[in-house]
């Protein structure tokens, strides 16, 4: 029997699968059990009323899709009052995804929310920071550095940092929230992309560019999770076109110690379940006895015998 269990962020995991913030709700207890996930990942909650952003607010592409919803929210209240009491009838623990537009404002939300029933903080750090003309806080080391300051200082809860692939060095970005205390790092969010109708002439969506998820960007991620896991100590946990287990086999080897599955949901309501189930065969099949044990056990591919041997009698 393979142990799926994992250690990630300051929690416990009875296996390393969960959903990507904004693609899962309580309506999929209906198709799934909720219980078989590893945690629960909920949609962003903000401390305001959000309505989104202009319609269309998703197009398809070829190896994904786009989608600029802008953070509908709720508010803090309604999350409180409503969306935890659902929760806290299964047995995953839920982390929480919060956005503010200002560092005092994601600390502030990130105090008032660690009610009970919330067991970690993911801070969304890839959406916009008023304080710096628009640009995400995960864009700089800078920003993330004081944004995750505040976080930590305003709550004991785990906290999760959401990074942006969006950034010139993610693995310094990833630095950065590490050193001023943040528990684990989800890698990523979305890639900035545009589509336009050629029909008609005008942008596929309503606010023009959005977030480009799905099969396309995962070599992409798959990347920058290798980058950060050489660079910090504290979990990664990889996201970006996880569809199935190999997927999620991929991430853990490059150094991620859990997964989020997001645009695959959409296709596949089960797709969650599938992950799970296919971690679960590979580590039979391949005679891992523990799922955590594949995590950073990816084998460069190094220089061949021939080649090693000229070296040497090179004196190299």
């Amino acid at each position: 029997m393979v142990d799926l269990a994992v250690d990630i962020g300051g929690l416990r995991l009875a296996n390393p699968v969960m959903p990507a913030s904004g693609t899962f709700a309580d309506g999929l207890a209906r198709v799934i059990d909720f219980n078989r996930l590893g945690a629960f990942v909920t949609k962003t909650v903000t401390r305001e009323l959000r309505a989104g952003n202009p319609t269309p607010r998703v197009a398809e592409t070829a190896g994904g899709m786009l989608n600029s919803i802008g953070i509908p929210s709720k508010g803090v209240d309604y999350f409180i009052s409503q969306t935890l009491p659902f929760y806290r009838r299964f047995t995953p623990p839920l982390i929480a995804s919060i956005s503010a537009p200002t560092a005092d404002g994601f600390a502030s939300l990130a105090a008032e929310i660690g009610v009970a029933g919330v067991a970690a903080i993911e801070a969304n750090i890839s959406c916009p920071n008023l304080e710096q003309d628009g640009r995400a806080f995960a864009m700089t080391p800078q920003a993330t550095a004081g944004v995750v300051a505040r976080l930590r200082a305003a709550t004991k809860l785990p906290l999760w940092v959401k990074l942006t692939p969006n950034t010139g060095d993610i693995a310094d970005v990833a630095r950065a929230a590490e050193a001023n205390g943040a528990d684990a790092v989800i890698v990523a969010n979305t890639i900035l992309a545009m589509a336009i109708d050629v029909e008609t002439f005008r942008p596929r969506l309503g606010s023009i560019t959005g977030g480009l998820s799905g099969p396309a960007v995962k070599p992409i991620i798959l990347r920058q999770v290798y980058q950060c896991a050489r660079a910090v100590k504290i979990g990664i946990v990889g996201c970006g076109g996880i569809a199935n287990g190999n997927d999620a086999v991929e991430y853990l080897l490059a150094g991620a110690r859990a997964v989020q599955v997001g645009t695959a949901t959409f296709v596949h309501p089960t797709a969650m379940i599938r992950v799970v189930d296919e971690l679960d065969d590979f580590c039979k099949r391949r005679g891992f006895a523990r799922v955590s044990a594949l995590t950073g056990a990816l084998m460069s591919a190094g220089a061949d015998e021939t080649d090693v041997e000229w070296r040497q009698e090179a004196g190299e």
